[in-house]
């Protein structure tokens, strides 16, 4: 049965009044097919989980981590969870969304464009294609 499922919603809902700085600054270039014509939406559920940023015509969830994130195993078992429903994942440093958004944005692109499809595990940045459990 299809429908909206109102704890989701309202929850889902809540989420996006609280969003920090960086989540606010990225959400003002995803919103509205800014960026490069691609369709964004915030708070998504996927499961037990809320996506902070998805694209859905390309299954690509973009998460915004502060430093309580670092070397997370909630986030490992999150990450598992998404690519497992068929969702790529992209996360990135709260600091790098506030002080070079001009190159986060670019990574999205090239993600969106398939210029990176190979997983990339860095300081400031983590991209996990979805194929990557098949």
């Amino acid at each position: 049965m299809r429908g909206a499922r109102q704890a989701t919603t309202s929850r889902a809902r809540s989420l996006r009044k609280v969003d920090n700085d960086a989540e606010g600054n990225l959400w003002s270039e995803l919103r509205n097919r800014r960026l490069n014509g691609f369709k964004f939406v915030r708070q998504l559920p996927i499961g037990p989980y809320f996506a902070d940023f998805a694209c859905r015509d390309q299954n690509l969830v973009v998460e915004i981590d502060g430093s309580q994130h670092a070397e997370s195993l909630r986030d490992a078992v999150r990450n598992h969870h998404m690519i497992a429903e068929g969702w790529s994942v992209v996360r990135f440093w709260n600091t790098d969304v506030l002080r070079n958004m001009p190159s986060v944005l670019e990574t999205i692109v090239a993600i969106l464009d398939g210029r990176v499809r190979e997983p990339v595990e860095a300081a400031d940045l983590t991209f996990i294609p979805a194929r990557c459990l098949r």
